[in-house]
């Protein structure tokens, strides 16, 4: 384990420059491009933030100065960048210890092994010292996906999501169909092919087909999960040309070939999105923070959508497991400052602050049971916020399918290695959707390339 280590450095670095190529890993939205803020001169009573420009995020900044460091003398300077930009950037300065940045937005994708090499520090002594932050009212889930392998939270959530089936009620209702509470996929199959209208019309379902870890194996690895498969076994032997492996990802990709959207290949979150929106499918299975825009005052489905759980086969839930979060670099000579700007960014004040002052909309949801309690975000969520609270609750990221596994992860695994080693493997599924080999030959070329990551950590 101590060589191990001592290449993490520059293990990480190669998974982020996968990132680059892979998209977001699960998460519902990203943010558009350019950046905003700078390092700032690192004065005294300041820290220095880099984080995504998610729409969350760039809230955040506005509400900073006015607030936090109004009620705190502490001026917080932001490097707002694109997700894969901020990626690469956090992984650098924190895999080196450089120092330049005191809090970075990482997700649970990051946290083990950043905080199995010491990049990131223990928050535990922090949370236990401020008993205002009420660290019980976090989602258990989220909350367990960012502790350490030593039991320690090592980030706090500023939002989370997990992933449920979406479904246009009214053109169900017109067919007469019921869509179950807690669908399998063997009935998600069946209704896909109920309502799919043919080409050129609204087609039954929209399944993510783009490469990238976090694209098309994002949902993917959720039906591998519930199908039996897995990426690796518990002594680190690759799965992925394995019977169960192979049985789900046949199944979804002839699911999108038969009744997806066109061009599904190619399309991610944001295709599938606007799919939604523009009524060319009936059903989309992906994130639960997708809610949000189905149900804005301008989206032409406002109104007109169902959510049920993630569909399952041999598992009682399959939903993913997703929070963007705050974490302080263990080198950081500003610790002190860095978890008081933590612990506003991720509490239930600035909940409330962000509804009050930009609406109830806007609040970085997914991370507090209060969220859900709280009367003015269930007026503004009411189609999906019990949804949401509950898929969030129903995932498992230490047992996410029927077998045990080696790290923590439901569409991902928690490793370094896996960026990079599951964007190949998908660009293999991904021609497999297009027609361009089989899902046996695409899996058979990854099955070497998991192995190679598995043998890194054995």
């Amino acid at each position: 384990m101590a060589a191990r280590r001592r290449v993490l450095a520059s293990i990480a670095a190669a998974a982020g420059v996968a990132v680059l190529a892979s998209g977001c890993a699960g998460a519902g939205g990203g943010g558009g491009s350019g950046s905003g803020g700078g390092t700032g001169g690192g004065e005294a009573n300041s820290i220095n933030v880099v984080m995504v420009n998610n729409p969350q995020m760039v809230d955040l900044q506005k509400l900073t100065a006015d607030n936090f460091t109004k009620e705190t003398g502490i001026t917080v300077n932001y490097k707002v960048l694109p997700e894969n930009d901020a990626r690469d950037t956090i992984q650098t300065d924190f895999s080196q210890q450089s120092g330049q940045y005191d809090v970075a937005t990482i997700s649970n994708y990051e946290v083990p092994f950043f905080s199995a090499n010491k990049w990131i520090a223990n928050l535990d002594e922090n949370i236990a010292a401020d008993s205002a932050y009420d660290q019980n009212d976090i989602l258990k889930p989220i909350a367990d996906g960012l502790k350490g392998a030593d039991g320690s939270q090592y980030a706090e959530p500023f939002y989370g999501e997990s992933s449920f089936l979406m479904y246009r009620k009214d053109v169900f209702a017109a067919k007469g169909l019921t869509m179950p509470e807690k669908p399998t996929w063997d009935q998600v199959a069946q209704l896909a092919a109920q309502v799919d209208e043919g080409p050129g019309k609204m087609r039954g379902i929209c399944l993510r087909g783009q490469a990238g870890w976090g694209q098309v194996f994002a949902p993917l690895t959720t039906v591998v999960n519930t199908f039996g498969g897995t990426w690796f076994d518990k002594d680190w032997n690759a799965q992925v040309n394995a019977p169960p492996f192979v049985e789900a990802t046949n199944f979804y990709v002839n699911l999108v070939q038969q009744h997806g959207e066109p061009d599904a290949a190619n399309a991610g979150f944001t295709e599938c999105l606007n799919a939604m929106t523009q009524g060319g499918v009936a059903m989309w299975y992906d994130a639960t923070s997708a809610a949000g825009s189905l149900e804005a005052d301008s989206s032409p489905v406002k109104g007109k959508m169902g959510y049920a759980a993630a569909p399952v086969k041999e598992t009682a839930s399959s939903g993913w497991l997703y929070s963007w979060a705050f974490a302080t670099q263990e080198s950081s000579t500003k610790k002190d400052a860095a978890w008081k700007f933590i612990s506003w960014a991720t509490s239930k004040e600035y909940e409330q602050l962000v509804g009050e002052q930009i609406g109830w909309s806007n609040v970085p949801a997914g991370k507090r049971s209060s969220t859900y309690q709280n009367a003015d975000y269930q007026a503004s969520a009411q189609a999906f916020y019990a949804a949401t609270e509950a898929a969030i609750n129903a995932a498992d990221p230490n047992n996410p399918g029927v077998q045990p596994r080696p790290a923590p992860g439901i569409q991902f695994v928690a490793i370094p290695e896996f960026a990079g080693m599951a964007t190949q493997v998908s660009q293999g599924v991904s021609a497999a959707i297009a027609g361009q080999q089989t899902v046996q030959q695409a899996l058979d070329a990854g099955q070497p390339l998991a192995q190679a990551a598995a043998d890194a950590n054995k």
